[in-house]
């Protein structure tokens, strides 16, 4: 049987080596021949594309389709720089080199000042027309408003500026607001820029980014001191810088908006500016840029002098505090000192900025913290010594102890004094 078995299997061996294996039949495959791969690279051929000049919203300094930096140190008054542009667009004003601009609507982020309060007043001191004007507040998720995400909230952004019939120009201030990662990594930086990009093309729009300057690093090219990672400044076509040099005449100082940088045109050049205070309606008090004249030289040149001393920490803590003030309206200490904080200064510098300053202050009521505002000019001023003169004062103190003075009722709270 064992034989007969052996036989059988031999036998079937030898027809499948004869005829070959057999097959079952399949259906028939889809014709593909006509569809694309689903993968593909895509090559466009040099011949194919038109040459096309950059459009210019402010020719040099402002490109359509593209994202522009602003950077200085604390007290230069960069967002009122940008809010004079946006006034000048709105309005289709004449640019400081006298040429014009084509009139078209503004949009505006910022997570440092109120609209209200703040941005508007200052708008209107620069002349523009309010109904131009249009501020991000957020972005609606599943019924709730939250805080905007460009990364995420690009699509509803899009269609939220057609609806308004497009814009010319997006301040984004502080830049480092669009960066939901670490703002000193270098692939976390591009990464949250590329959607501002984006829109900036697709909008056809400028886009403006404000931010600040690191601490330290006089003497070198302004661009490399713009704060974190050094892809804000390269994934920007355009980076101005604005700082306070040397005037002209002795001991008089004056601030300069200069080109740092720029891959799509001259690198060098600026304007002189200054700082005006205004009142464009009654008890709103608001700061404006009045602009000077055309200067030469390159931002580093125009920007430094290497015989003076680097510019102390604490001035440029006064100059921010007193933006963030008014002579009318109370604010409160926490909401005046926490763009001061944002730029780097500790709680110390804060504090000694608020006594050169000469800042006013009194208690919100029983359980409410501490306002401040600036004195007038009518104001008769007088100082009290008081317990945290002497502790801030005094070797070691700090602010933190200051304010633990004052929470604690160590002042009366109906008092109104003049740090």
């Amino acid at each position: 049987m064992k034989r007969d078995y052996q036989k059988t299997v031999s036998q079937l061996d030898a027809d499948i080596q004869r005829r070959g294996p057999i097959f079952p039949n399949l259906p028939d495959s889809p014709d593909i021949s006509g569809l694309p791969p689903l993968d593909k690279v895509i090559l466009t051929c040099g011949s194919d594309l038109m040459p096309e000049p950059y459009r210019w919203l402010w020719q040099y300094w402002l490109a359509m389709g593209k994202l522009h930096i602003l950077a200085g140190a604390p007290g230069q008054g960069k967002t009122t720089i940008a809010l004079a542009m946006a006034a000048t667009i709105t309005i289709g004003g004449r640019w400081p080199d006298g040429s014009r601009c084509a009139p078209g609507n503004v949009l505006i982020w910022s997570g440092e000042d109120d609209p209200a309060d703040t941005l508007v007043p200052r708008l209107m001191a620069a002349g523009a027309d309010r109904a131009r004007c249009y501020f991000i507040e957020g972005a609606r998720r599943d019924g709730e408003v939250v805080p905007f995400d460009p990364a995420r909230d690009l699509g509803q952004l899009l269609e939220a500026i057609e609806q308004i019939g497009g814009i010319s120009l997006l301040v984004i201030d502080p830049v480092v607001s669009a960066v939901t990662g670490d703002s000193h990594k270098n692939t976390e930086v591009r990464r949250a820029l590329q959607p501002l990009v984006d829109l900036a093309a697709k909008c056809d729009c400028a886009v403006l980014g404000i931010t600040h300057f690191a601490k330290g690093g006089q003497g070198t090219d302004p661009a490399q001191r713009v704060v974190g990672s050094v892809a804000f400044t390269a994934v920007a076509r355009v980076v101005m810088v604005a700082a306070k040099v040397k005037g002209d005449e002795e001991g008089q100082d004056t601030r300069i908006l200069a080109r740092s940088k720029s891959n799509i045109g001259p690198d060098d050049g600026g304007f002189q500016y200054h700082l005006e205070q205004s009142e464009p309606l009654p008890s709103i008090h608001a700061s404006h840029i009045a602009w000077g004249k055309a200067v030469e030289g390159t931002a580093r040149e125009l920007l430094t002098d290497p015989d003076d001393e680097p510019q102390d920490d604490t001035s440029d803590a006064v100059e921010m505090l007193r933006s963030e003030l008014d002579s009318v309206l109370w604010t409160s200490c926490d909401e005046a000192a926490k763009p001061l904080k944002a730029a780097g200064f500790t709680k110390k510098q804060i504090w000694a900025a608020s006594k050169k300053v000469g800042v006013m202050r009194k208690k919100d009521g029983m359980k409410g913290g501490w306002m401040w505002r600036l004195r007038n000019a009518t104001e008769v001023a007088f100082t009290m010594i008081s317990p945290q003169d002497s502790a801030e004062d005094s070797e070691g103190s700090s602010f933190g102890n200051v304010e633990s003075l004052e929470s604690s009722g160590a002042l009366e709270s109906s008092a109104t004094e003049v740090l």
